[in-house]
C-alpha cells in the first residue's frame, strides 16, 4: 500500500499532479489511481518509486508499513 507520507507529498508539493506523473513517467490517470487506492501495487513497485524519486522521498517512505514488516520480521 502506498504510504500516507507518499499521499501527502503528492497534494503539497508545489508541481501539479500531472507534473509529478510525466516527471515519473506515468499517465496522470496512472498517479491518481495509485495515491487514491484504486490500483493495485506490489511492494517496490517501480511505479510508486519514480514517484517517489519526484518528490525527493527515500523508497521505504514510498509504502506503508515497510519499515515495521522489517522490524517484525527479526
Amino acid at each position: 500500500m502506498v504510504s500516507a507520507k507518499l499521499r501527502v507529498e503528492v497534494k503539497l508539493s508545489e508541481l501539479k499532479a500531472y507534473q509529478i506523473a510525466l516527471k515519473a513517467g506515468l499517465h496522470p490517470s496512472t498517479l491518481s489511481r495509485i495515491v487514491n487506492g484504486i490500483e493495485r501495487i506490489r511492494p517496490q513497485d517501480e511505479r510508486v518509486l519514480a514517484i517517489g524519486r519526484v518528490l525527493g522521498l527515500q523508497p521505504h517512505e514510498c509504502f506503508e508499513g515497510e519499515k515495521d514488516e522489517k522490524d517484525g520480521a527479526d
